[in-house]
């Protein structure tokens, strides 16, 4: 097993935590390559329906490992390309996960962890967490993270915390936007199994379906060819056997085969 994460699986439920709280489960080379073949292997398992991301310690993520920072600032620009290649990549299969994910935030997130956060489907996040896009003060931009992370809390909030680095509050983060939930710490997993309760009554070619559906959709032209699409995909879901099965068992007031029991 790593020491830099954790993978565990519980019924249905598959659980992602990052436990190198001693260095504020910062990431590196190794963990961005961990967590990639993580999102793949659980995301693949046709036995889980929903992922947790989690973490050890007082936080959640502090963004970029200093012994990887300190190795970065040598770097050639070649090297730095392929570098943020693999941090696009994992935030790429983390997004693109077929499986819905939820981000468990117990404590800060800096950085390159407000990516690991923006990636998954559903954020609940501990009152007493704190959020900060710090690049600009070392010069740097969260560019990587952008396409996540703007789509996360909205142009014009990241036009203000973009260019600030402030700190924020998990208030402030919901109202943004960039998480569902806020709780007192020990409510954290009660949110999380209402999530995973929901999730794993849901037809799961449906939830694959509607994550596409967002990411299609999300900030479009509504035009012929997006109408176009929408139309296509009701159809093609209506037609799917998850489809015909949900729609008879609603009439026929009965569970759907996938609900256990």
């Amino acid at each position: 097993m790593s020491e830099n994460l954790s993978i565990t699986q519980s019924g249905q439920v598959a659980r992602i935590t990052l436990t190198r709280p001693d260095i504020r489960n910062a990431f590196s080379d190794e963990v961005i390559a961990e967590l990639t073949a993580a999102f793949k292997d659980v995301g693949a398992r046709a036995d889980v329906c929903a992922i947790v991301l989690a973490a050890e310690g007082p936080a959640f993520c502090a963004g970029a490992n200093l012994n990887w920072m300190r190795r970065m600032a040598d770097y050639s620009h070649d090297e730095n390309l392929a570098d943020a290649a693999q941090l696009a990549e994992m935030l790429r299969v983390m997004y693109e996960c077929p499986k819905p994910t939820i981000a468990r935030v117990q404590g800060d997130v800096y950085a390159g962890g407000m990516g690991l956060v923006a990636a998954c489907d559903l954020a609940v996040s501990a009152d007493s967490a704190h959020y900060c896009l710090s690049e600009v003060k070392l010069g740097l931009i969260p560019a990587t993270i952008s396409p996540y992370v703007i789509r996360a809390m909205g142009a014009r909030a990241a036009h203000r915390y973009f260019l600030t680095a402030e700190r924020f509050t998990a208030a402030e983060a919901l109202r943004i936007g960039f998480v569902h939930e806020v709780v007192v710490a020990d409510q954290l997993d009660g949110v999380v199994d209402g999530w995973v309760h929901a999730l794993c009554n849901a037809s799961p070619h449906a939830l694959r379906e509607c994550k596409k559906l967002v990411q299609d959709v999300a900030e479009r032209e509504i035009n012929a060819a997006l109408i176009a699409q929408t139309v296509r995909g009701i159809a093609d879901i209506r037609a799917s056997s998850d489809g015909k099965e949900g729609v008879q068992s609603f009439l026929q007031k009965r569970k759907p085969s996938w609900v256990a029991g």
